[in-house]
């Protein structure tokens, strides 16, 4: 289940479930993040992402790790990739600064299962609609260091920064689902409250 709070009359069922999930819309099987985005935690996220203060990762990475049940168990750890050019312009990509500190926290081993095939534009100022067709087709399985097979029959945990609608997750998850993942887990920082967007 995303537990993201959504824009309409019915947002979530007796069991907390939104219309997306029900439908199986998401394509992760639950996702998990640290806080809103939104005041002084959405400023820290700026100053580690763009600021480039790599000296949040530690801190960050700490609290997130508390977003997860305890009893949460993974195969591997992976992160949304950033297209090369973001990448070497920024120097680092967050997600897998942050994926990495998780995996050996949680005792798996951080594998870069995905990349980014072109590059996307952002997703800030996108639509719903648009973020999704801005994401298709822009993420594939890349050689994994687990072998031949992959994501196959892995429970997998997905972690990016921020997640707004979900698009960029669903795709990753949909690309890992593809390649054989039993399940897959999201894990952010933060979610936007799309009833306050």
């Amino acid at each position: 289940m995303c537990q993201t709070p959504f824009l309409n009359a019915f947002p979530l069922d007796a069991d907390g479930v939104c219309t997306a999930c029900r439908g199986g819309l998401r394509g992760f099987d639950a996702a998990y993040c640290l806080a809103a985005y939104e005041g002084g935690f959405r400023q820290l996220i700026h100053l580690f992402k763009y600021g480039r203060m790599q000296s949040l990762r530690q801190p960050l990475s700490r609290m997130l790790a508390e977003a997860l049940p305890r009893d949460a168990r993974f195969d591997a750890v992976t992160s949304v990739p950033l297209h090369w050019r973001r990448r070497y312009q920024r120097g680092f990509n967050q997600s897998e600064l942050l994926a990495r500190d998780i995996a050996r926290r949680w005792g798996a081993p951080y594998v870069r299962m995905l990349r980014r095939g072109r590059s996307t534009a952002s997703q800030a100022a996108l639509t719903n609609a648009q973020r999704r067709t801005n994401v298709a087709g822009a993420f594939s399985m890349r050689r994994s260091t687990m072998g031949s097979n992959g994501a196959a029959g892995h429970h997998v945990l997905l972690v990016d920064d921020v997640m707004t609608t979900g698009a960029t997750a669903r795709a990753c998850a949909a690309v890992l689902r593809r390649a054989g993942a039993r399940s897959v887990t999201l894990l952010t920082l933060a979610r936007v409250d799309r009833r306050l967007a």
